[in-house]
């Protein structure tokens, strides 16, 4: 009698726990989705969020509102999501600087890039461009490489701040190239750029969304790209890999994340419904406007995303002795 209960009970847990997930991917959402954005109002990782948060609050049925926590490069709305729920109704978007630049260069991060997080959707990369200031006599990355090797210490380059994703980025080509060259760090684009319009600073590499208007009107040119393909922004433009630097590749990255733990059902319906988002012409088209490319795919493509990037510039870092104060 006793083995007859036992096996009853067995088979009604088993019954039970095959009923659970199913019956979450039914219910899921029943109410409106936080999506936080680790940083401020107006920027490209905002403007991004909020396209793709539009269309899929238009899919699912249930709102998706945007929630900016800005600072720390990224750090502040990291946290808050690694430390939400994992039951769907919080999500990040996440970026190369939260999910790989961060865990280098600050041993004190208060979450693991990794472990601490569920991989949803890689929404869409993007590279830089690799910007000069006109009265540069470098056409090429290839000229402007050798250029540095010809005048050790002479050019100067200038990044978002010391530690930001295009600082790396940029430390990494100094590195491939064997080149020395001095890094100025600035607060944000904006004033980087006004520097590198009044030829302060020779290069820099920055998000074609915030350098284009520059290079329209001539302001600063554009010589190449980050990528390891061409951009779709500037088919013309070649990569520094095919000139001057073979195997070079630093691009930014956007993605959704959930807290570590986030169930199954509720990663398949926000990858679904998010991918069907992307495939949409208008959002296609905003997103390319920005620079972006549109990425989609399955939750374990980000994942190896992610590892890649935090394992790169963990890597430079370390190689590098670099050190920075937080």
């Amino acid at each position: 009698m006793n083995l007859s209960r036992l096996a009853l009970s067995a088979a009604t847990a088993l019954s039970l726990a095959g009923w659970i997930p199913g019956a979450l991917a039914q219910t899921y959402p029943s109410k409106a989705i936080r999506l936080i954005v680790p940083f401020p109002p107006g920027g490209g990782v905002d403007v991004i969020g909020r396209v793709v948060a539009e269309a899929l609050t238009q899919n699912i049925g249930q709102p998706v509102v945007v929630d900016n926590r800005a600072g720390a490069g990224g750090g502040i709305g990291g946290e808050a999501a690694a430390k939400a729920p994992p039951d769907g109704y919080t999500l990040l978007i996440g970026t190369a600087s939260t999910h790989g630049a961060n865990s280098a260069i600050n041993p004190k991060l208060s979450y693991d890039p990794v472990r601490d997080f569920t991989p949803v959707i890689l929404l869409a990369t993007t590279p830089y461009c690799l910007v000069v200031t006109p009265s540069l006599a470098a056409n090429t990355p290839s000229e402007l490489i050798a250029m540095a090797k010809a005048q050790p210490g002479k050019l100067n380059f200038a990044s978002y701040g010391r530690g930001s994703h295009n600082h790396l980025a940029t430390e990494l080509l100094r590195v491939m190239a064997g080149v020395d060259v001095v890094h100025v760090p600035y607060k944000g684009s904006s004033p980087a750029l006004a520097d590198l319009i009044a030829g302060q600073v020779q290069f820099m590499l920055d998000t074609f969304s915030t350098s284009l208007a520059q290079v329209k009107a001539g302001k600063v040119r554009m010589i190449g790209v980050t990528g390891a393909r061409r951009a779709s922004f500037a088919p013309d433009v070649p990569t520094i890999a095919e000139s001057g630097l073979p195997g070079y590749d630093a691009v930014t990255f956007f993605g959704f994340f959930g807290p570590a733990g986030l169930p199954r059902p509720v990663v398949d319906t926000l990858n679904r419904e998010t991918g069907r988002a992307l495939t949409r012409a208008d959002v296609r088209s905003r997103l390319t406007t920005l620079g972006a490319e549109v990425v989609g795919g399955a939750p374990e493509q980000l994942g190896d995303t992610v590892a890649t990037e935090v394992r790169k510039w963990a890597q430079l870092v370390k190689s590098q002795n670099m050190s920075f104060d937080q």
